[in-house]
Parts: C-alpha cells; sequence; structure tokens
C-alpha cells in the first residue's frame, strides 16, 4: 500500500471509505432502530442516526489508534481529522438518498423499502465518498493521518 503524498491509490481510498461506511451504517441503523422503538418521528430520529453515525465513525478510528499506544488526546484529534470530511458526505449523499426515494422517510424497520432504501444509499454514499477520500489522502490528510499510526 502506497503511503506517500500525492499518490493515493483506489484500493486504500475504497478502505478508508469502507472503514467510513462501517461506522455510518452501525450508528444509522442504531439510530433509526432506537428513534423507531421510542416513537419518535422522521426528524429526531434521522438527527440521533447522523449523530451515531459519526461516534461510531470515530469510535472506529479511536479503537485502532489507541491500540497503537498513542495517547487518548492525540488519538481524537487524529479521528477527528481522519473521519470528520468522510463521515459528513457520507452522510450527506446517504440522508439525502433517504429524503428524495419516495416513501422511504415513513417506511418501518420490518418492511423491505427500509432496507432497500438504506443499502441503496449506503451504496451511492460509498461511490461518491471514495474520490473525496483519495483526494484528501493524496494530500495527507483524512485517512492518511492514521496510518502514520499503523
Amino acid at each position: 500500500m502506497n503511503h506517500d503524498h500525492g499518490r493515493a491509490s483506489w484500493a486504500m481510498a475504497a478502505g478508508a471509505t469502507l472503514h467510513c461506511l462501517t461506522g455510518c451504517a452501525i450508528g444509522e441503523v442504531l439510530g433509526m432502530v432506537i428513534g423507531t422503538a421510542l416513537g419518535w418521528g422522521n426528524l429526531p430520529t434521522t438527527v440521533l442516526a447522523i449523530a451515531l453515525a459519526f461516534l461510531f465513525g470515530y469510535a472506529l478510528t479511536l479503537r485502532g489508534v489507541l491500540s497503537a499506544g498513542v495517547d487518548p488526546r492525540t488519538a481524537v484529534r487524529v479521528a477527528l481529522a481522519a473521519d470528520t470530511l468522510s463521515i459528513a458526505v457520507m452522510e450527506l449523499i446517504d440522508n439525502g438518498v433517504i429524503l428524495l426515494w419516495p416513501g422511504a422517510m415513513d417506511a418501518r424497520l420490518s418492511e423491505p423499502l427500509f432496507w432497500i432504501a438504506l443499502a441503496a444509499s449506503l451504496a451511492i454514499a460509498f461511490v461518491v465518498t471514495t474520490p473525496v477520500n483519495k483526494w484528501m489522502i493524496g494530500r495527507g490528510k483524512g485517512h492518511a493521518v492514521v496510518h502514520r499510526y499503523h
């Protein structure tokens, strides 16, 4: 794997995006399950899902960086630098697709439409976010920051 600035590979960008997608998907689904279980409406459920997507995205990075022996304060800075733009783009695209998909916002967890729309929105978000991560890694930003601790 090439870690030189300006020479980020698509494989490296896809790996960083998949890492981000994992945290986002965990947070999104958990937020929707909690919001639905509590009988919340679409807006508070979506806000919770987005907050949890950021939380789980950062947590996955923190786990790896802390296991490399980095102090907690530095690890938090690394996670914020590595993931913020990637998660923000992913959440913007993911939630935008869900908002635009007819009936998706009102679909229940037990309905196929919910899971189909969620899977499609995350797939589209992955495709859109991968070039963003490639650009950031190529400039020594984003997940390039995390690679210094591996």
